[in-house]
């Protein structure tokens, strides 16, 4: 029987309606990924993009040796300048993972899966230093997941505003850290998927069949001032997911997306954490008629699922 429960810390009311999938794995969306020659986030092919703001590894500016490679995107969703009238304005970035074609980031090895999350954390850091008004970092892995390019990477985007949906996300922190609120209920109800500093669980309420949130238990708001070993835990920690989603789904699309506060924010609960986002569907015209989820497959079925390792 359908149910509808409300997630707290997205403030997003969903559907749980098992008896619209037969079988909860089957609308997975395999990525297809070809490894082209030329692919301009390939090693060797450093010249194909605008002149890099920041590397980890060997090497010159602009040339191999890289592990980790940052540049600014071609195609920015915001303007440099913050006097531009338009007030679409602010930084736009692009990490690119590893110098592995075919490696997302499920599949990068512990010191590569850290590296690029510190990549994205100093990214972050480096805008907001800078006077930009908020940054986050973001996976589009998929072209369903909103990639253009297949080499796997991340994105910083840095604005000169505060979205509205990430002060209302701040405002449900105002009285309780609902992460720590909302993991005690995962533990007490079998959602948590895997354990440790940084655990992963089936939201209650998530609004994606096998979704996932992630948090180290150090409560910061920010993402910029997490400490290297709580990025190294929450970075392992979203990799393992990302691979038993992959296996267990049959490597489909997904999103990760970086909830943080801002340096500016009144002080509160906030609680920076991951959201994991497999895209098994479409969003249609239920969703975009009521703003309600509609999610085919019980949390707590799928984390039994992920943890076991078989559907």
């Amino acid at each position: 029987m359908p149910e509808i429960r409300h997630d707290a810390i997205s403030g997003r009311s969903v559907i749980v309606a098992t008896e619209r999938a037969s079988r909860p794995h089957t609308a997975a969306s395999a990525v297809a990924i070809a490894e082209p020659m030329d692919c301009p986030f390939c090693a060797n092919n450093e010249g194909m993009t605008p002149p890099e703001v920041a590397r980890t590894g060997q090497g010159s500016p602009d040339a191999p040796g890289w592990r980790v490679r940052t540049v600014p995107n071609l195609y920015p969703i915001v303007e440099p300048s913050s006097t531009a009238a338009s007030g679409a304005t602010g930084a736009h970035e692009v990490v690119v993972l590893s110098t592995d074609h075919l490696a997302d980031f499920g599949r990068l090895d512990d010191a590569k899966a850290i590296d690029a999350f510190l990549m994205m954390r100093d990214r972050v850091k480096y805008h907001l230093s800078a006077g930009r008004a908020f940054a986050f970092a973001f996976i589009n892995h998929g072209r369903i997941a909103g990639a253009s390019i297949a080499h796997p990477h991340a994105q910083v985007v840095a604005l000169d505003v505060v979205p509205e949906a990430v002060i209302d996300m701040a405002a449900r922190f105002d009285t309780i850290d609902l992460i720590a609120q909302e993991l005690v209920v995962a533990r007490d109800n079998g959602l948590v998927v895997i354990d440790g500093d940084a655990p992963a669980w089936s939201p209650p309420a998530s609004p994606n069949s096998f979704g996932l949130r992630v948090a180290h238990l150090t409560a910061r708001s920010q993402f910029s001032d997490a400490t290297d070993e709580e990025i190294g835990a929450v970075a392992l920690s979203i990799r393992d997911s990302l691979a038993r989603l992959s296996d267990l789904l049959g490597g489909p699309a997904y999103n990760v997306v970086l909830h943080t506060a801002w340096p500016t924010s009144v002080p509160n609960y906030m609680h920076w954490h991951a959201e994991l986002i497999p895209r098994l569907g479409h969003h249609a015209g239920f969703e975009f008629g009521t703003g309600m989820f509609v999610n085919v497959v019980t949390p707590e079925d799928a984390a039994t699922i992920l943890r076991s390792g078989r559907t």
